[in-house]
């Protein structure tokens, strides 16, 4: 087996990374080589890891890198929402032009892998149910959401054809994100909790009253492996699915960090608003109904509380430094 991640430097191409290493194996199959790219250079080390650096849209990049010929490839590449908002030609290049690219070249490679499209809830905008259900129709109101849904729609009929076997998912906003904040319109849904577990202030730029569907970086590498892995006769030509997360306001999310880390934690919270994000975040949907994802096999947590003991486990190393003095 023969893996290629695109975007391996972000947070979640480094997880799965780290998890296929960890495993040795995708589906039971053993893993001869990982192939990492990004345009910074992949930190992940390890024997049967390649890391390549560059812009996948540069001459000959996407050959050189089919050249290592791939069972499987995760295309995480991309630039996020509010970056892709904000620099238009940027976002339509990369999330758009770049995922066309790579899709013809596995074509023309004749490689036939497993291909796994990281897309977004965002392909969905109002107007819209309060929860979403498995078919309706996508109607995105912002580039980032627009550019992901024309991936998908590559992914469908490029599966339709036989050039490879492919598999969108529909990430609900990955929580709580380690690291520092990147260009993300949803980025202070992480911030929230990240920041004040640390003992550091954050800001909240949008009402409490708003909700949105969350998964763990955890969850979302097990998406990840189990969209690799799976039978995909199931999905026919609809190659897209919404993977379960937990629908909560921002409320519940404050309440739960008090649950965890107590009241010193939620302090640092500061409410400040931001027109800029609140008018991204208002097109966005708030639940899901994701029945298809759960009978696909697709799982996450059953609670915000358990997302954020996932971070605590995973990135704090068992202790919250807020509680501690910190």
């Amino acid at each position: 087996m023969r893996v290629l991640i695109t975007g391996a430097a972000g947070m979640i191409g480094r997880k799965f990374a780290e998890r296929l290493l960890a495993d040795g194996a995708v589906g039971g199959q053993q893993i001869e080589q990982i192939v990492l790219h990004d345009v910074v250079t992949p930190e992940t080390q390890g024997a049967s890891v390649t890391a390549v650096t560059g812009d996948l849209s540069a001459p000959g990049a996407i050959d050189a890198l089919l050249a290592h010929r791939p069972d499987l490839v995760v295309h995480l590449a991309g630039v996020v929402s509010g970056q892709a908002e904000a620099e238009f030609d940027l976002g339509y290049r990369v999330n758009l032009d770049g995922t066309r690219a790579l899709l013809e070249g596995i074509r023309s490679a004749g490689l036939h892998p497993r291909f796994v499209y990281a897309s977004t809830e965002a392909v969905f905008g109002r107007p819209f149910p309060d929860t979403i259900p498995d078919d309706l129709a996508p109607q995105p109101l912002t580039s980032y959401g627009t550019q992901k849904l024309m991936g998908e729609l590559l992914v469908n009929d490029f599966s339709r054809k036989s050039f490879l076997d492919g598999v969108s998912i529909r990430f609900p906003t990955i929580c709580v994100r380690p690291g520092a904040p990147n260009r993300a319109a949803s980025g202070f849904f992480s911030g929230i909790i990240r920041e004040p577990l640390r003992g550091l202030p954050a800001v909240l730029p949008v009402p409490r009253e708003v909700t949105h569907t969350m998964a763990s970086p955890r969850s979302a590498v097990g998406f990840i492996l189990h969209a690799a892995t799976m039978d995909t006769a199931p999905l026919g030509a609809r190659r897209a699915v919404i993977p379960p997360g937990i629908a909560v306001t921002v409320a519940d999310q404050i309440e739960a960090l008090r649950r965890v880390a107590g009241d010193r934690a939620v302090s640092l919270i500061e409410e400040r608003p931001d027109p800029a994000v609140w008018a991204i975040v208002q097109t966005w949907p708030a639940r899901f109904e994701a029945r298809r994802g759960r009978d696909l096999g697709f799982t996450s947590e059953q609670s915000f509380d358990e997302i954020i003991q996932v971070h605590i486990e995973d990135e704090l190393g068992g202790r919250v430094p807020v509680a501690d003095g910190a």
